[in-house]
């Protein structure tokens, strides 16, 4: 995929995981930084590697409560 306004550079995304209503993809930056990006209709939220880390362990605990009937 070339990203647009830079025709010349290729921009690269690895779809992760996708449903009817959200899709998620990891991009890198131009540091080389890993991107993560949750598209959710017409809304999307772009996390680093460290919030999506946090993210993550957010969802676990959700999960971990709903599972013990909390």
């Amino acid at each position: 995929m070339v990203f647009p306004g830079e025709p010349e550079e290729e921009f690269s995304i690895e779809t992760l995981a996708e449903t009817e209503h959200f899709t998620l993809w990891r991009s890198a930056d131009q540091e080389g930084e890993m991107l993560f990006h949750l598209e959710m209709g017409n809304m999307s939220i772009h996390l680093t590697e460290e919030e999506w880390e946090e993210l993550v362990s957010l969802v676990e605990q959700a999960l971990e409560t709903l599972e013990g009937g909390r």
